[in-house]
């Protein structure tokens, strides 16, 4: 693994060489369709990019969990997270190709 991250930056510098769009419409570009899913998530919709993966909000509800230094019950509370499921191919990439390397994952 080597622990590289990836930038905005960099994705528009990716899309500005392989499309030969302008460095601004290549920018331009990239912040619209982040908007788009990020609009998208924000109403509850699913966000699937074929190939990909897909990225979901799911609620999840109260529940009691406790303070590790005291060991006092903390009500924790209802909220939002985002969820991201990589597609059969990403992982099969991710794994070498290794297609089948996990069961019903």
């Amino acid at each position: 693994m080597s622990g590289k991250t990836i930038t905005r930056a960099q994705l528009s510098e990716a899309v500005y060489q392989e499309v030969g769009l302008s460095r601004n419409e290549s920018a331009d570009l990239l912040e619209m369709v982040l908007n788009e899913m990020s609009e998208a998530l924000v109403e509850g919709d699913t966000v699937k990019i074929s190939s990909f993966g897909s990225f979901s909000v799911r609620e999840k509800g109260e529940r009691v969990g406790r303070n590790p230094k005291t060991g006092e019950e903390v009500p924790i509370l209802p909220r939002r997270v985002l969820v991201f499921r990589p597609s059969q191919l990403l992982k099969a990439r991710i794994n070498d190709g290794a297609v089948g390397s996990q069961i019903n994952g």
